[in-house]
């Protein structure tokens, strides 16, 4: 590659100190190595940057402080730490250098070409052709602009993992030293699974995403059916126009309603566990212990389907259908000669629910900044809790509010049942109602106390050893 990809002259994001530290090398001239050479520079280190041509490589892309000369001549002037940014299929070109690399600490900075837990990690494969050498796995997480951007640009945790607990321990130091957050995951036995997390695409938000689509489809299907088809089919009814704004606005409020449920219905059920069970120390069955940890991905596509639905509300007026309509009712109302159309009772149940539903994706909101990292972690237990608790159930609590005024008393009518189907909203109002009662239902004093004492640590007699006594007797805390 004739010119690099970066720029040619790579930016240092700070002052650069003098240059008298200890020597790193790096094999490789790419993107990463240069990326790295500049953060080493920027941080005191003096840098050898390894080629296999050096002359074919501009030394412009360099910054001032690093020297490129070739691979054996990098890995001699190292003093103890090495980076290996060549591919793992170019690894068998370095066996030339397995003198010069001898005692020395290799850096494997490779990610995995394919998610296969099957296969060797790169880093054990350096290993092995290595010995004498020690690897260590770090930095394979950090593209060449995280480098060069340095660790102020978001979360730069970097995970290290090595056999070699001196060389590890090093190569921690310089992580932090660079300004990033280095983690010790163990071992060179979990290199797979690092190399593995630059190519994991969300995995905690597959099934969430799988649910909410699902649902989707499930309303969207309904509505379909009720509104368009079966009118259709009955009396030539034509409201297929309804297909790409009207029907997908009345379907998203039904599965933002029920994807919020599902937020806060998890732990009802976890508390049922408990209560039955009358102990806390039992796991809980794998299929409530993942919808456990998906919660927050659930709240955050209920938020994204909230407010898609108010952007569509609005975007309802716009339509050309909608201005006919009002045409179509300004003519039939002078035609019969009515001369005031206000309906007090359709005032106030347009105002409530309106209200209602702001509201409602105000908290909404709220609960999806502090799901943030950065926030939640400002946030103390208590805090996070009122917030993501509290304050969720008073967004579940109006969400339900505002599709109950919505429907007002539509549904005692038998016109409401239009080909024997409920309303869609009266479908999306049950899994939230039966929450919202059960939330209630755990609030009686006989239960919450209860509850309280399991989760501090107390169980009942048919889990205690038979020599165990209560706290209050043994005056234990």
């Amino acid at each position: 590659m004739h010119k690099p990809l970066l720029a040619a002259e790579v930016s240092e994001p700070g002052p650069q100190p003098g240059l008298g530290g200890p020597v790193i090398g790096i094999i490789g001239s790419g993107d990463f190595s240069r990326s790295l050479a500049a953060r080493l520079v920027a941080s005191g280190f003096r840098v050898a940057v390894g080629s296999r041509a050096p002359g074919r490589v501009s030394r412009a892309a360099f910054p001032a402080g690093a020297e490129l000369c070739s691979q054996g001549e990098a890995a001699q002037r190292a003093d103890r730490l090495l980076f290996v940014a060549v591919y793992p299929e170019h690894y068998h070109s370095l066996l030339g250098l397995s003198q010069q690399l001898q005692g020395k600490v290799l850096v494997d900075v490779s990610n995995a070409s394919s998610l296969s837990r099957q296969e060797q990690s790169n880093a054990e494969r350096l290993a092995q052709l290595f010995p004498q050498s020690s690897v260590v796995k770090g930095f394979n997480v950090l593209s060449a602009w995280a480098l060069q951007a340095g660790a102020c640009d978001g979360n730069r945790q970097v995970p290290i993992c090595s056999d070699e607990a001196d060389s590890k321990v090093a190569v921690l130091q310089l992580a932090r030293r660079l300004g990033f957050s280095p983690v010790d995951v163990g071992g060179l036995c979990a290199a797979r699974g690092v190399e593995e997390a630059p190519l994991v695409l969300f995995p905690s938000w597959g099934r969430p995403i799988l649910l909410t689509f699902l649902l989707f489809l499930f309303f969207y299907g309904y509505n379909f059916l009720r509104h368009i088809l079966l009118p259709f089919l009955d009396q030539g009814e034509n409201n297929f126009y309804q297909l790409p704004l009207v029907t997908v606005n009345d379907t998203l409020p039904a599965v933002a309603l029920v994807t919020l449920a599902l937020v806060y219905l998890p732990g009802l059920v976890a508390a049922v566990f408990q209560l039955a069970r009358g102990t806390k120390y039992k796991r809980f069955p794998g299929w409530l212990d993942g919808w456990l940890c998906s919660r927050k991905q659930l709240g955050l596509l209920s938020f994204l389907c909230a407010g898609l639905h108010a952007v569509y509300s609005m975007c309802l007026t716009l339509r050309s259908a909608a201005g006919y309509t009002l045409l179509n009712t300004a003519y039939h109302q002078v035609k019969a000669g009515v001369e005031n159309s206000w309906v007090e009772q359709l005032v106030w149940r347009s105002d409530l629910y309106l209200s209602c539903g702001i509201l409602g994706l105000g908290i909404l909101a709220l609960l999806a900044v502090t799901s943030l990292p950065s926030v939640g972690n400002a946030l103390n237990w208590r805090e996070f809790t009122f917030v993501q608790s509290g304050l969720g159930y008073a967004a579940l609590t109006l969400s339900i509010m505002h599709t109950l005024f919505f429907g007002w008393d539509f549904a005692f009518f038998p016109s409401a049942y239009r080909y024997y189907l409920p309303p869609v909203y009266l479908l999306a109002l049950i899994l939230p109602c039966t929450v919202l009662v059960g939330r209630v239902f755990l609030a009686l004093p006989c239960l919450m106390f209860r509850l309280a004492k399991i989760r501090r640590g107390w169980e009942c007699t048919r889990h205690r050893p038979p020599n165990h006594l209560e706290p209050e007797a043994t005056g234990d805390v």
